[in-house]
């Protein structure tokens, strides 16, 4: 395994750190956005797509969280398709991670701008990622110090949608049950993009280098913070959908805060709202936190830049990585509306996690053990394809980009004689 060049990440990470930066990830924006559209994609199957997503984030947690004990060092997938399956893998892994979530890095930054001040939302999504650039500048610590306070108010808010919800007198437990039809295509596009919201356990595995006792604490990590996720989901999927209904929950455009004033709590809608941008605050730090690290791993092999390999001799952070990250999802931010890439980054996602699975599939030969690598693969695969076409299409194009550039830079590399 390739080692890192000049100073390393300092471990500083526990077990409780780790599952909060991971909450930070998964129990973020999404759950005030997600589900609105899965309704409408899935109709009464929609806590059956919430199964399946749950499914296959389980396979993929349990593959990352194995992998991430064998190879404890930043950048996740990327470091495991290398070792595991060859170099093109894992670089592809890092490109579709970097990629995607920059863009969804930006898609947060504009969430936390519609929610604050929309008439301003550019202005206040590049305030939103200078800010939190700051924050990762200064050591992870600082930022798992956020990310509690972040965790800890959106959960507070979450729990009161709940209680509201399920004690109004709107609540009806008849709104729960399946409809006479289920249409399996809808039920795995909802799929897809509800595990867009439960791909945060990711930003456990690529901090690997910045945690302490690894080998334990990764595996530990990883599946408590997926089940607690999943608690929260389904505890606020069956709340909304008894007042609301899967039809109108469907067409919510704010489903939380829609939910609350339909059960009776009116005074709770802004509570609701300034959660939501507390909650994309804390997506969006947890991102810029994963990508950074992918990107320090990439540059470490020459993939980017070197120079992007840096670490801060004072915070022992990869700070070069940070502000080139920040910068750009600062530029996104402020000139484009990227929520339309929000199906792009998910099947980048679910690329992201066939290398993971695929990888993991190679650690033993038993078939026991090889039996959760191969449902993750297969689900990845399914959901990917379900996305919409226009998903679908973008994702591919910018995967084939990032293979032909992979492909041109090696044969460079090769006519001059450089092995890496």
């Amino acid at each position: 395994m390739t080692s890192p060049a000049g100073p390393g990440l300092r471990r500083t990470l526990g077990v409780g750190d780790a599952v909060v930066i991971g909450l930070g990830s998964m129990v973020g924006a999404g759950i005030f956005a997600a589900l609105a559209p899965a309704a409408r994609a899935a109709g009464s199957g929609l806590l059956l797509a919430l199964a399946v997503a749950a499914l296959v984030a389980y396979c993929n947690a349990a593959s990352s969280a194995r992998l991430a004990a064998r190879y404890p060092a930043s950048g996740g997938t990327y470091v495991y398709g290398r070792e595991r399956l060859g170099e093109f893998w894992g670089y592809l892994a890092g490109w579709s991670f970097v990629v995607g979530k920059t863009a969804s890095c930006a898609a947060m930054g504009l969430t936390v701008g519609a929610y604050v001040w929309p008439e301003q939302a550019h202005a206040v999504a590049v305030a939103s990622v200078v800010a939190l650039t700051a924050v990762n500048y200064g050591g992870v610590q600082k930022s798992a110090w956020l990310t509690r306070v972040i965790v800890a108010v959106v959960m507070a808010v979450l729990a009161m949608v709940v209680v509201g919800c399920l004690a109004s007198d709107r609540s009806d437990a008849g709104r729960l049950e399946f409809g006479t039809s289920v249409d399996a295509g809808g039920v795995l596009q909802a799929a897809g993009l509800l595990f867009f919201a439960f791909a945060g356990y990711a930003r456990i595995a690529t901090l690997g280098e910045e945690v302490r006792d690894p080998a334990r604490t990764i595996p530990r990590a990883i599946p408590l913070a997926l089940g607690i996720a999943l608690a929260v989901y389904v505890c606020v999927a069956v709340a909304v959908l008894s007042v609301l209904g899967t039809a109108g929950l469907g067409q919510a455009t704010a489903p939380l805060a829609d939910a609350v004033r339909v059960a009776g709590f009116q005074g709770l809608a802004p509570v609701v709202r300034a959660g939501a941008a507390v909650a994309a605050l804390g997506s969006l730090l947890a991102l810029i936190l994963g990508v950074s690290r992918t990107t320090l791993a990439m540059a470490r092999d020459r993939h980017l830049p070197g120079a992007l390999a840096a670490v801060h001799p004072r915070f022992q952070v990869p700070h070069r990585a940070e502000l080139a990250v920040g910068a750009v999802v600062a530029l996104l931010a402020a000139t484009v509306d990227v929520r339309g890439a929000i199906g792009f980054s998910s099947f980048g996602v679910l690329a992201y996690y066939a290398v993971a699975n695929a990888s993991a599939w190679t650690l033993d030969t038993a078939p026991a053990a090889r039996f959760v690598p191969a449902v993750g693969l297969a689900g990845c695969a399914v959901l990917a394809f379900s996305l919409p076409v226009a998903s679908v299409a973008a994702g591919a194009g910018v995967l084939m980009a990032g293979a032909i550039a992979y492909g041109v830079r090696r044969g460079y590399r090769a006519r001059r004689g450089v092995s890496r």
